[in-house]
């Protein structure tokens, strides 16, 4: 993969490996499930329903609290008894618990918790538990579900509509009155998910004191914090009475184990029951049953178009299927990319409605690229239907459309500001890498032979370090409290300096494999001048010790814009204090300072110099030599808020990110005429993610973005029947394996670094799972457009393609 250009210091920008490996390599990870961090820990199983909706009737538990060796078991009274529902996003009456307390929503809802000496023996009690269920009727499309008369999931609701907003940004009725070409599109995006190695794990302790409940609840659990205080509101505790530690290996998330807070509470009210800590490890049937999943949406898009193919605005509807319960932070799947919902393009005017609709499916929540795999699936389908309907090349449309390299910032007319880019570039690099003259031309002669080939191209916006305030625009302006409002991207994180002048940084971050560690080294290590090997990074997450925000978390691509720019504002505390000490022993000004290859030297005069770690040795040992007013301090803790993340104005808009990276794509595909099946011949991608902070680690992100998009796109669905019984294992649910995942990635880089974080980063790694999906649809339309054939779904496969072109003929 070509890099471009990168940072000059020394560590940042080089490929280095991840120094978490070794550990992992070795079977020396510590997982949750490797700790047993409280003696006389119980086990816990959840009886969950069978049904997609039943009214509860009546739960007995006698037989189960009999069972030899049960400790507790827990339904419903006792969660109504001591739990609230979860605080939600907006203000809906759909009150939301851990478990089924008046009706079962969806297949696999927990129903009861049965706590036992060991997981067997729970498991055996939790088949006595007997539930008498009132079954009632059940919706899990999303269109039938907002019909008058569908089934109600909520009776306290007025229908399942849970959220309803729409949006007007410019002019779109003049554009659409004086548009050439007013072009229409509908397209349905499935619900698929993550499927990490590791599935959910929680050892939960309830304990009383004469203040109240203090809850300590270890989970793998990746964020976003924000999440405490609503696990505090349904515990009823302040924030402080939760401690919350994440362990520093964690088997994987993309976004799902932001979920697991609902079994948090259930396990800690389990605790309580017991008297002890209860631990709870889901298994991969109750994962893909109840965990969570990226929602699936549909969306009718309405494009103006002139006369030159300029898109002069869209008039956008999505209706998003977020399953049982708006689970909070639902409904932001439809807001967290409100900033760059225009894409790559010049659109001047937009007209949105946003509905959230619940059904009987599991709740909705994070999926790696979230919202942003909805969104461009519809978007970049638009764009290539418009060049169709023109007779146009789509590369060649696109490239009309893009934002000007000399428009940055550029701002969208939701609120987005763009902070850098160069998007003609990015398209002529692919241009010119596939020969794409040719490629076209070499397509069109084997179609003409009856063969099944194609290319597709997907130009997106890749957005990192979420601006929380988008979660805001789910509820209207005039119903947003004024002081009330929500924002930020704020990261915290610690450096301190030892006697020895060992330097440690404790991340408020937990990684899921993206290297966190290896790359907080690298920029400590530059900024203060010093080896790897004087430069320990600590990512293992306590809210009692580690800083954090109620933003804080893994997700969103947050690290390298976010976190980095607070690791180098914390360095610069550091030094400002290593530079003080060196000065007394150094006799020179601080200021004169500078610090280079572990040693603190006189800019002027190289050869005055100390070493670094006496420096640091005299703040510990002789203090008293430190100027007056001097703190013999070498410890820093520094928070980066960026200010260009506001909570939504009061006219809607909202800069949705911090940072806005790009990727561009181009997948060559070939259909087997007898099977069916895809086979990816060749894929082009241009990435810009800002300054490149370890090569090597964002190609393995990209990589792995890729796979996940392709798993989308071609394999996973999680498929409901009609009576809402839905995929359950593996043998239904088919993601994509190394064996599929082969196939030539020609990737380039564009380097534009930031101008909002310190180091010029953005996030990586979401963005061909946003990407990919839509450029293999593209494809395969191309591939079909001999038998007019319009790709409006995911997945696609031997099957799908088969009836599409059973129908067309």
């Amino acid at each position: 993969m070509d890099e471009g250009t990168s940072a000059p210091d020394r560590f940042v920008g080089q490929a280095l490996a991840r120094i978490e490996d070794p550990a992992l390599l070795t079977g020396r990870g510590t997982f949750l499930d490797d700790l047993s961090p409280l003696p006389g820990t119980l086990h816990a199983a959840i009886v969950r329903s069978p049904h997609p909706h039943a009214r509860i009737v009546s739960v007995d538990l006698d037989r189960a609290r009999a069972h030899p060796g049960v400790a507790a078991v827990i339904g419903p009274d006792e969660v109504t008894a001591a739990l609230r529902p979860f605080p939600l996003s907006l203000q809906t009456p759909m009150p939301y618990y851990p478990t089924g307390t008046d009706k079962v929503r969806f297949v696999g809802e927990p129903v009861a918790v049965v706590v036992a000496t060991d997981r067997y023996t729970a498991e055996d009690a939790a088949e006595s538990v007997r539930v008498e269920y009132e079954l009632l009727p059940s919706v899990v499309d999303t269109a039938a579900a907002m019909e008058p008369d569908a089934p109600r999931l909520h009776d306290t609701a007025e229908s399942n509509i849970a959220s309803d907003r729409t949006f007007t940004f410019g002019d779109p009725e003049e554009a659409f009155t004086n548009a050439a070409h007013v072009i229409e599109g509908s397209y349905s995006f499935p619900r698929y998910s993550s499927t990490p190695m590791e599935c959910y794990a929680v050892v939960a302790d309830w304990q009383e004191d004469a203040s109240g409940p203090q809850i300590t609840a270890y989970s793998n659990f990746h964020g976003p914090f924000s999440m405490v205080p609503v696990l505090a509101g349904a515990l009823g505790i302040g924030p402080s009475q939760l401690r919350l530690v994440v362990p520093k290996d964690n088997g994987g998330s993309f976004g799902i184990k932001a979920g697991i807070y609902p079994y948090i509470a259930l396990m800690a009210l389990a605790s309580k029951h017991a008297g002890r800590p209860v631990r709870w490890t889901e298994d991969r049937i109750e994962h893909l049953l109840a965990s969570s999943a990226g929602s699936d949406r549909l969306m009718d898009w309405k494009a103006a178009v002139d006369a030159d193919g300029i898109v002069l605005a869209f008039d956008i509807d999505f209706q998003e299927n977020v399953g049982a319960y708006l689970r909070p932070p639902e409904p932001a799947t439809l807001y967290r990319c409100f900033g760059n919902i225009t894409g790559a393009y010049r659109v001047q005017s937009v007209r949105l409605r946003s509905r959230a609709v619940v059904t009987n499916k599991a709740p909705t929540g994070l999926n790696r690229g979230f919202g942003g795999q909805q969104l461009y699936f519809g978007l970049e389908r638009m764009m290539d239907k418009i060049a169709r309907t023109l007779g146009a090349d789509p590369l060649e449309l696109r490239q009309r459309n893009l934002i000007a390299a000399d428009a940055f910032p550029y701002a969208t007319p939701t609120g987005g500001i763009y902070d850098s880019g160069d998007y003609p570039r990015a398209l002529q690099m692919i241009k010119e890498s596939a020969g794409y003259a040719e490629l076209k031309a070499s397509q069109a002669e084997a179609r003409a032979r009856g063969e099944l080939v194609g290319s597709g191209l997907a130009f997106i916006v890749e957005p990192s370090a979420t601006n929380i305030g988008y979660v805001g625009l789910a509820t209207p302006a005039d119903k947003r409290p004024p002081g009330r409002d929500k924002s930020g991207s704020t990261e915290h994180v610690r450096i301190s300096v030892d006697l020895l002048g060992v330097v440690t940084v404790l991340l408020g971050t937990v990684p899921q494999g993206q290297g966190h560690a290896t790359v907080a080294r690298q920029v400590v290590a530059d900024q203060l001048g010093l080896p790897l090997e004087q430069v320990r990074a600590s990512v293992e997450m306590d809210t009692t010790s580690t800083p954090w925000t109620v933003t804080s978390g893994s997700y969103s691509s947050r690290f390298s814009p976010l976190l980095t720019s607070a690791i180098v504002e914390a360095c610069d505390r550091i030094r400002s204090s290593i530079t003080v000490s060196a000065s007394v022993l150094l006799g020179a000004d601080p200021s004169e300072l500078e610090l280079v290859d572990g040693l603190v030297r006189v800019a002027a005069e190289p050869e005055r110099n100390v070493k670094f770690r006496h420096a640091a040795g005299l703040m510990h040992w002789d203090p008293g030599a430190l100027p007056d007013g001097v703190e013999a301090s070498l410890y820093a803790e520094a928070a980066f808020t960026p200010p260009e993340a506001k909570a939504p104005s009061r006219t809607d808009q909202v800069n949705s990110s911090l940072c806005y990276g790009m990727v561009a794509e181009l997948v060559s595909v070939r259909i087997d005429p007898d099977t069916y099946e895809i086979s990816i011949e060749k894929v082009t991608a241009v990435h810009d993610a800002g300054t490149v902070l370890n090569p090597l680690l964002i190609e393995g992100q990209v990589h792995g973005a890729v796979v996940h998009g392709l798993g989308g796109a071609m394999y996973e669905e999680m498929a409901y029947t009609d009576a809402g019984q839905p995929t359950s294992t593996f043998m239904d649910y088919l993601v994509p394996t190394s064996a599929e995942s082969i196939f030539p990635l020609d990737g380039m880089r564009i380097v534009s670094p930031s101008p909002v974080t310190r180091l010029g980063a953005k996030g990586s790694g979401e963005g061909s799972s946003m990407s990919f999906p839509v450029a293999i649809a593209n494809a395969v339309e191309d591939a079909l457009s001999a038998h007019d054939v319009e790709i409006t779904k995911l997945p696609l496969h031997g099957n799908v393609i088969h009836d599409l072109l059973h129908r067309a003929s």
